[in-house]
């Protein structure tokens, strides 16, 4: 009896190993597939090395290659880095981020790129204060005011302000050092993007008078009707009338006409010569 139950208990463990292992089998089979599953299928793409600004002519050392996964390629990537030197960024490029056709250009370089073609760019000169305190910066919108002193048509000593051009983009905007006799100024150039007409207003603006930039709400694009303002308005002076003296009128009597003289006639009797005031003999005054 003690042999039969010895059997039964060795097959009672085989049959529980073999239960086992049939258990150990599938969960590792399952877990090889999960695994399999779970493998992501990657492409070389261009990213940028550093962070690149707009208008830089890009270099090996500005890109790199890095594993993209295949089905989140964005459109335009590049598959190597010789298909991207030596063309020019149009828009700022941070570390890492993919490169792209559409934020590229093979022609020109610099500024121009972003200038789109019926359009043009023109720079200026501000000081902090007609500036906006140096807080204007590329994207913003602003509107231009110039100044003049003496303005034509107006009197001596009154400065004429008139805004010239509304709903302009910033193109680009950096600080730098002038030298003034002694002491060097920080001055703020501001390149605007304007049209061809809008580059000639300017210009002369520059040229006449002193232009101010003010600062507008990125989604207020509309264009408003503003009259010039001259010094006389702001201080609400009143311009002076000339003061004309007048004469006292003088008053001219008329003499009466003089009566006419008393006609007289001359006679010629007896070889003598008379005067007398009737033409018979004996007139009134006669003998």
């Amino acid at each position: 009896m003690s042999s039969w139950k010895g059997i039964g208990l060795l097959l009672f463990a085989a049959v529980l190993a073999a239960v086992a292992g049939g258990m150990a089998y599938m969960y590792l089979r399952g877990t090889s597939t999960e695994t399999e599953a779970m493998v992501v299928v990657t492409v070389p793409i261009v990213v940028a090395s550093q962070d690149l600004t707009f208008g830089a002519k890009l270099k090996e050392q500005d890109l790199k290659m890095v594993e993209f996964p295949e089905n989140s390629v964005p459109m335009g990537a590049y598959s190597s880095v010789d298909s991207v030197v030596a063309q020019t960024t149009k828009v700022f490029l941070v570390s890492g981020e993919p490169v792209l056709a559409s934020k590229l250009s093979s022609v020109g370089g610099g500024l121009s790129v972003r200038i789109p073609e019926t359009k043009r760019a023109s720079s200026i000169e501000v000081n902090e204060v007609s500036g906006v305190s140096g807080f204007i910066l590329p994207g913003d919108i602003v509107d231009v005011l110039c100044t003049i002193d003496n303005a034509p048509g107006q009197t001596q000593g009154v400065a004429v302000t008139k805004t010239i051009l509304q709903n302009i983009e910033v193109l680009a905007a950096g600080v730098k050092t002038k030298t003034n006799k002694k002491d060097p100024i920080r001055v703020q150039a501001v390149t605007l993007l304007v049209s061809p007409k809008e580059a000639e207003d300017l210009a002369l603006g520059m040229f006449k008078g002193r232009i101010h930039l003010v600062l507008r709400n990125p989604v207020d694009h509309e264009l408003v009707t503003v009259k010039p303002t001259n010094t006389r308005e702001v201080f609400g002076l009143v311009q002076a009338k000339k003061r004309t003296t007048r004469r006292p009128r003088r008053t001219v009597v008329k003499k009466p006409p003089p009566k006419p003289a008393d006609p007289t006639y001359t006679i010629i009797r007896d070889g003598s010569i008379q005067e007398q005031k009737s033409a018979t003999k004996g007139g009134a005054g006669g003998s």
